[in-house]
C-alpha cells in the first residue's frame, strides 16, 4: 500500500510549530484535529482553542463579506473596474493573505477598510432584502464534527448560497457571540485573559463605534496563542510527536505491568524453592516479558510494536496512521532504542530467576 504523496511542506527535518498546526499545515498525529482532542481530554481547556478557532472563522467572514461586496459595487458600477482598478484590487485582495503569528498587512487593511465601511451598506448583496433586518449567524459547530485534512471545508459561508451571504449584521453578531461566549465574565465557555484586553474589546464592540473587524480580537488571540503555544504545545509534541499512547491507556498497561510482574516473582521464587529444574523455571519467561513490556510502554509514552507499523493512539483503543515524516522517524529511533533495552533487561530478569541455584524448603 503506497501512501499519497505529501506536500513539500511536510519535508520539514523538524517537529512542526503551533502556527503550523493551527494553520492545518501538518497531518496526523500532529494535525489540529489530535491537538483538539489533547486539548480537550488532557490539557482540559478546549474553550481557548475554540475562541482562537471562532476568531479565526470570524476573520473569514470578514473576508467573504468584503469579497460578496466588491462583487455586488463592481456589478452596479460596471465602469468601476477599468477607472478605478487599484481600488478593485484592495476590495477583492483584502484579508487574503493568512494570517501570520506577527500579523498581516491585508487583514489590516481588512480591518481599515470594515472600519470604514458605516456608509456602504447600501451595496450590500442583501440590500433588496432590507438592510435593517438582522439575523442570527449559527455558531461554529465543535471542531469534532469538522474532522478534514482541507482548511476550505470548514471556511465560513462556503455553502452560501445568493439567498445566504453574510451581511454588516452578521459581522456585528458574530463579534457579539465571541464575547459573550468566551469573554464576559460568567460567560458560558470563559476563558481566562487580562482584564485590560477584555476591556479595550468590550468597549470596541458595545461602545460607539460598534465595531466588528477582526482587528479587535488581535490581542486576546495573541495572548490565548501564547498561553496555548507556553501551557498546552510542548505536553502535546511530547505526547504525540515522542510518543503513541493516551494517558488511559497508559495507565492500563501499568496496571497490567504490576500485576504481571508480581505473578512473575511469586511463580519464580515458588520454583526455586521447589527445587525444580531450569527448563520448567523457564515458564516465568512469559509473564516476565509481558510485565516489563507493559512496564516499559508506560514510562516512554510509546508502544514500539505500534510505532514501527506505522500506527498511534488517538483515543483510547482508536489507532490512525502516522502520516508526519518526521514524528515516523523520531518515533521509529526511539522504538529501537526502546526494544534495545528492553530485551536487554528481560534477558537480564529472567536468567536471574533462571539460572539461580534451587533449594526446596
Amino acid at each position: 500500500m503506497s501512501d499519497s504523496p505529501l506536500p513539500a511542506e511536510l519535508n520539514r527535518n523538524r517537529f512542526p510549530n503551533l502556527f503550523e498546526v493551527l494553520s492545518r499545515k501538518t497531518v496526523a498525529p500532529l494535525d489540529l484535529f489530535s491537538f483538539y482532542i489533547y486539548m480537550r481530554d488532557q490539557q482540559r481547556s478546549v474553550d481557548y482553542l475554540d475562541f482562537w478557532l471562532d476568531v479565526s472563522q470570524h476573520l473569514q467572514l470578514c473576508r467573504l463579506y468584503v469579497r460578496r461586496l466588491h462583487r455586488s459595487v463592481i456589478e452596479d458600477t460596471p465602469d468601476m473596474e477599468k477607472n478605478s482598478k487599484r481600488s478593485s484590487y484592495i476590495l477583492d485582495n483584502a484579508g487574503e493573505g493568512p494570517s501570520g503569528e506577527k500579523g498581516n498587512v491585508s487583514d489590516q487593511r481588512l480591518s481599515a477598510f470594515l472600519r470604514s465601511d458605516h456608509g456602504s451598506r447600501q451595496h450590500s448583496p442583501q440590500n433588496s432584502q432590507g438592510s435593517n433586518q438582522s439575523r442570527e449567524v449559527p455558531g461554529r459547530p465543535s471542531f469534532m464534527t469538522l474532522h478534514t485534512d482541507s482548511p476550505q471545508d470548514s471556511s465560513p459561508g462556503q455553502n452560501s448560497s445568493g439567498d445566504n451571504q453574510p451581511r454588516r449584521e452578521d459581522l456585528r453578531a458574530s463579534a457579539e457571540k465571541i464575547l459573550y461566549t468566551y469573554l464576559l465574565p460568567g460567560s458560558e465557555r470563559e476563558i481566562i485573559i487580562p482584564q485590560s484586553i477584555l476591556h479595550d474589546v468590550q468597549e470596541a464592540i458595545e461602545g460607539p463605534d460598534q465595531r466588528s473587524d477582526p482587528e479587535l480580537f488581535d490581542a486576546a488571540k495573541d495572548y490565548v496563542f501564547q498561553a496555548m503555544e507556553r501551557d498546552a504545545f510542548p505536553g502535546f509534541l511530547q505526547s504525540k510527536g515522542l510518543g503513541n499512547l493516551v494517558p488511559q491507556s497508559m495507565m492500563i498497561r501499568l496496571i497490567i505491568g504490576l500485576i504481571s510482574f508480581f505473578g512473575a516473582v511469586w511463580t519464580a521464587f515458588i520454583l526455586i524453592f521447589l527445587n525444580k529444574s531450569r527448563a520448567t523455571r523457564c515458564w516465568v519467561i512469559l509473564p516476565f516479558t509481558v510485565a516489563l513490556y507493559f512496564i516499559f510502554t508506560h514510562q516512554y509514552m510509546l508502544d514500539p510494536i505500534l510505532a514501527l507499523i506505522g500506527y498511534s493512539e488517538y483515543t483510547l483503543m482508536d489507532f490512525n496512521r502516522i502520516r508526519e515524516p518526521f514524528v515516523r522517524k523520531t518515533l521509529n529511533a526511539r522504538s529501537a532504542t526502546m526494544l534495545g533495552l528492553f530485551v536487554l533487561v528481560d534477558t537480564a530478569v529472567c536468567c536471574l530467576f533462571i539460572f539461580v541455584p534451587g533449594k526446596r524448603l
